[in-house]
């Protein structure tokens, strides 16, 4: 397995580098954009292809890579469901699972800091983001923080893994760079409370200044979603109650560019064609299933996705590849659901 732990000294953040082999997929935890021509200088040199980025919750002491290195790289964003931001490419709740190739993520919900702050676990580590630091915890003065939420996200969730788990910060101001669950139940002074109300008593009294960048921090990284609106203005957009009415056309194909769990979480739109965002350069090229679908058949290429993201990309990517008889479905499965589209399988709701 790859991992780099990288740090901006500016907002002391740290952030995840992750991918299970040289020349494969790869995964990014909490990127800063001052620092994204660092990342995309270490993927080449580990030969690795970014195809995820994750936000632990909404930052507002610096502003994220999110969007700089969808825009580089094609990865997809991600983010809890919970968050305020525009548009990312996939929004996953507790017990969902990130994947790429070779490992995957198991995501908690972890509400306290922020409403959409999110913790990470892979196999022998986690990812505790603004939740649990080394011998502290995040502050829960803003962001719809909650002192009280942020204690059971703590003790009832995060100290219940084994006590070898690896804690890996989402910052640090004294120069540590990993520490454990045991370790941070024996020695965190914020956790050694006997009462959700004396731990929430600690967190209301610390008396801490806003972040330096918060005025500027949290409006940018509201919005930092990949705008729909060229790809309509190109005529490549088709809205839901027009897709709707396109279902069954023997001269199109519907394309499905979730993941698998995000399919069978909340179903497709009948007849799909699977064909997952992280592969789409190869299914566009001569060869692939999408090129041979769009030359040898004639047929349209309809892309979908979870909010238009990923397949307002795919269109780009496809108009690039030569299949111009290409577009989206605008908002995706979100707005789709809205329009009571027509959905196979699925949780209920």
């Amino acid at each position: 397995m790859i991992f780099r732990q990288l740090f901006d000294s500016t907002s002391f953040s740290y952030t995840y580098l992750i991918a299970a082999g040289r020349g494969g997929e790869a995964l990014i935890i909490d990127p800063v954009l001052d620092r994204v021509e660092r990342y995309i200088q270490l993927l080449d040199e580990l030969d690795l292809r970014l195809v995820k980025a994750l936000d632990s919750h909404l930052h507002a002491d610096h502003i994220t890579g999110l969007g700089a290195l969808r825009d580089r790289t094609k990865c997809i964003t991600v983010m809890g469901k919970e968050s305020g931001v525009d548009v990312v490419s996939m929004r996953v709740a507790d017990g969902d699972r990130v994947a790429i190739e070779g490992l995957g993520l198991d995501v908690i919900h972890t509400p306290g800091h922020t409403a959409d702050s999110y913790c990470f676990r892979m196999d022998d580590r986690v990812f505790t983001g603004d939740t649990l630091f080394i011998r502290g915890t995040g502050r829960t003065d803003f962001g719809n923080g909650d002192p009280a939420q942020q204690y059971h996200s703590i003790f009832d969730k995060l100290l219940t893994l084994p006590g070898e788990t690896l804690v890996y910060p989402g910052h640090d101001y004294k120069g540590d760079t990993v520490s454990t669950i045991a370790e941070e139940k024996a020695f965190n002074p914020r956790l050694q409370v006997a009462s959700v109300e004396e731990y929430v008593d600690i967190m209301n009294n610390l008396d801490l200044p806003d972040p330096k960048m918060m005025d500027v921090a949290v409006p940018a990284n509201m919005k930092v979603g990949y705008s729909q609106d060229e790809i309509e203005a190109e005529g490549l957009s088709l809205r839901c109650e027009v897709a709707k009415e396109m279902i069954g056309q023997p001269d199109l194909v519907m394309v499905d560019l979730r993941d698998k769990d995000e399919r069978e979480r909340h179903g497709v739109i009948p007849g799909s064609v699977h064909a997952p965002y992280p592969s789409l350069d190869e299914n566009v090229r001569p060869g692939g299933l999408l090129h041979e679908l769009a030359t040898a058949t004639g047929k349209r290429l309809v892309f979908y996705c979870a909010y238009g993201e990923r397949s307002a990309m795919a269109v780009k990517t496809a108009q690039e590849a030569g299949l111009t008889n290409s577009c989206h479905i605008k908002g995706g499965i979100d707005e789709w659901k809205k329009a009571d589209g027509p959905l196979a399988g699925g949780e209920a709701p």
